[in-house]
């Protein structure tokens, strides 16, 4: 008896009625702007910013092993408390909130809550990011296909003409790689294809994109870089292709590269002129010989 008195006292208390209205309408208002989009960093930068208002912070990061992805925003600080995000046994990532002031027990309690909030819809962005994955990557070597090129090419080439900035090509070929597929198996092949992909990610800068434009044939978008600087990278990128270890093939075989390279030579110039140009220094690179890197 006493604890129905009690539940009927809390729900006719005007007073604690008109304090947790606002909060379940903050609540309410959290749910409906993270529902607004699938795109990874701008859900959790719209967390970020909705949960302000309960948990003052500097800024954030979002890590997830499974898809390589680190997000971050704002800026680190000297405090941070860190959380693993799952959902019915399924591991979402961590989330690290950072800010100069040292969190208090009831604050960490409070985005606690907060997080049950993000799961639902880190869920569902993380699925659509995984299908932008699965249309947009090559299934063997990790780098973007051709599909993925098309998009990103125009959205280079717009960017180089709206900031008067230099665009790059490298158009990259394997050298015999129907040889190595006949005398070793395609399984081979695949293997050459992948050592390929791996050197092209450690040697070029972060920024710039990586293609596997069909077959044995490589693409590498440079922006913000010039025709000077594009031949140096190539030179570079053919030396340690040159100078990988295929034993695991066999112990005779030297893998090796011609690379055409192609600068955008005034504004007016389209995305397939560039790449054509590209594509045309690299067959004069294979007809002189192979192996080396050509300039159109």
């Amino acid at each position: 008896m006493r604890r129905e008195r009690s539940n009927l006292a809390v729900i006719e208390n005007p007073a604690f009625s008109k304090k947790i209205q606002p909060e379940k309408s903050k609540r309410l208002k959290l749910l409906q702007v993270l529902q607004t989009t699938l795109a990874l960093d701008h859900l959790l930068s719209l967390f970020s910013e909705e949960i302000q208002q309960w948990l003052p912070h500097d800024g954030f990061r979002y890590r997830n092993k499974k898809f390589s992805l680190e997000i971050s925003g704002g800026k680190p600080s000297v405090h941070s408390c860190n959380y693993t995000l799952t959902l019915d046994d399924e591991l979402l990532g961590e989330l690290t909130v950072f800010r100069r002031k040292r969190f208090s027990d009831g604050e960490l309690k409070k985005l606690e809550n907060l997080l049950g909030n993000l799961v639902y819809p880190l869920r569902n962005a993380l699925m659509y990011y995984q299908a932008l994955e699965s249309a947009y990557t090559d299934p063997l070597t990790r780098l973007y296909n051709r599909t993925a090129l098309n998009d990103a090419f125009q959205r280079e080439w717009k960017l180089a003409q709206r900031q008067r900035q230099p665009l790059s090509l490298l158009a990259l070929d394997i050298d015999y790689f129907k040889k190595i597929n006949d005398t070793y198996g395609h399984a081979a092949g695949d293997t050459a294809l992948v050592k390929i992909a791996d050197i092209l990610k450690q040697t070029v800068r972060a920024s710039d994109l990586i293609f596997r434009h069909g077959g044995e044939e490589f693409l590498v978008l440079l922006n913000n870089t010039g025709i000077e600087g594009a031949k140096l990278l190539a030179e570079r990128i053919r030396k340690a292709i040159a100078a990988k270890d295929c034993s695991d093939i066999d112990p005779n075989l030297a893998i090796t590269t011609s690379i055409g390279v192609a600068s955008l030579n005034h504004p007016e110039e389209t995305p397939e002129q560039l790449l054509k140009r590209a594509d045309d220094a690299l067959y004069r690179a294979k007809r002189n010989g192979r192996n080396q890197v050509m300039a159109g």
